[in-house]
């Protein structure tokens, strides 16, 4: 078969890296792709926001299934135009994807299904919102309603932050129409954990729990990021904490989607805060993690491209799910000044080294070849994505293989995995 992912990030290029190595897939293309995509399969330069003119390549291509990565795209109904095309296409319709485009569509869905999560009241109107910062409690947390890159969420711990918070997204417009409206919700103290569920309508099928390292710097400090390195598994998930997220959160959310008429059909990636009531949900993804994926697909055995197949059909429960019992840890490379304003077209050098070491793949972020070599082109610009027998070499091999790849600016967390 032949295959399309959608999107230019690390996810893609881990997905992309996956599905290549399948005895089913013949052909992989990705658009538009980045310098590491093009490196597993054939970049195509048609911009994601372009539906038109994807599924013309996609039926110039023959391609037998589009997958689609960013949540953006999701949620402007790409997975729809496929279908109405005629054309298979993995990821959930812009409806379903609303659990993640719109914050307060996902709570009222959270609250009115049972599902735990932080109580949160939802603002449209800054004056009203600002008053209420000024009687709560904190911390609290100022969350942009809709999608910001992973960028539009506060955590204030004075009345000051949360009013700037507010106005930021609100008034100045810094996240567009996304901020519009805000979430402010409590702040819930715990262990953050991401876990990643198949859905295919009438079940689903449980991934090995992972956890992003969102902000920007060591110690958990700094701006957040789209995440700056993943491990796999965190950690903090025992057998009988899985059995409660999978009675409290997954299994309500089948029932829920049912009831509510969503016909979910692809990855559910809900961001939880592991508490000592118990797990929470912090925000329903509706798409592959980023960085998870590249963990994830370093310990997946089993084909990728029948999973998504089977997927789309509704076929989940007649698949066995193959696993690396190891341990993998993400270290992301990005440029400096990330997630602010960073140079873009700084070479890179080492990744070839990099990889030579045991059980170390680079993925490719914001990368692009020039007349000067591979150079960088995003503000995360690789993944250096180890396995090993623990997580504590796992981490280590990371960092070992990091440690041979340089460009002018590079900015690194040094502690991925290691705060448990």
């Amino acid at each position: 078969m032949k295959i399309l992912v959608v999107g230019s990030g690390g996810r893609e290029h881990a997905l992309a890296w996956k599905l290549a190595r399948s005895s089913n897939v013949s052909k992989v293309f990705c658009a538009p792709g980045n310098a590491g995509t093009a490196r597993v399969g054939e970049n195509a330069a048609v911009s994601i926001a372009d539906h038109a003119a994807l599924i013309a390549f996609a039926r110039s291509r023959k391609i037998d299934l589009a997958v689609i990565g960013p949540d953006d795209a999701l949620a402007a109904g790409m997975v729809d135009a496929f279908q109405a095309a005629g054309l298979r296409a993995f990821g959930p319709t812009a409806t379903a994807a609303r659990l993640e485009s719109s914050k307060s569509f996902a709570k009222d869905f959270m609250r009115r299904h049972g599902i735990p999560a932080a109580v949160s009241r939802e603002f449209t109107d800054s004056g009203e919102a600002h008053r209420y910062c000024q009687g709560a409690e904190y911390p609290l947390v100022v969350k942009a309603d809709g999608l910001a890159l992973g960028k539009g969420v506060v955590i204030a711990r004075v009345p000051e932050e949360a009013s700037l918070a507010i106005y930021r997204s609100m008034d100045a417009g810094a996240f567009g129409e996304a901020g519009r409206r805000v979430v402010i919700e409590e702040f819930l103290e715990g262990v953050e954990c991401s876990i990643h569920a198949l859905v295919d309508g009438a079940g689903y099928a449980l991934f090995p729990d992972c956890r992003d390292h969102k902000q920007a710097c060591d110690g958990g400090t700094g701006p957040n990021t789209g995440g700056m390195g993943a491990i796999s598994p965190s950690g903090s998930v025992d057998a009988a904490l899985e059995a409660r997220i999978r009675k409290e959160i997954l299994d309500r959310f089948i029932v829920g989607a049912r009831a509510d008429g969503l016909d979910f059909r692809g990855m559910l990636f809900p961001g939880l805060m592991l508490t000592a009531d118990g797990p929470k949900v912090l925000e329903f993804n509706c798409r592959w993690g980023d960085p998870e994926t590249q963990v994830l697909v370093r310990r997946l055995e089993s084909d990728l491209a029948g999973l998504l197949d089977a997927c789309i059909d509704g076929t989940l429960a007649s698949r066995e799910i193959a696993w690396d019992p190891r341990a993998a840890a993400c270290v992301v490379l990005a440029s400096g000044g990330y997630p602010g304003a960073y140079k873009k077209g700084e070479p890179i050098r080492g990744i070839d080294r990099a990889e030579a070491h045991r059980d170390v793949v680079v993925f490719h972020a914001g990368t692009a070849e020039s007349s000067d070599g591979l150079v960088t082109n995003g503000g995360r610009v690789l993944g250096v994505t180890a396995l090993g027998e623990t997580l504590t070499a796992a981490r280590e091999a990371a960092y070992a293989a990091a440690d041979e790849i340089h460009f002018a600016n590079l900015h690194r967390r040094n502690d991925i995995g290691a705060a448990l």
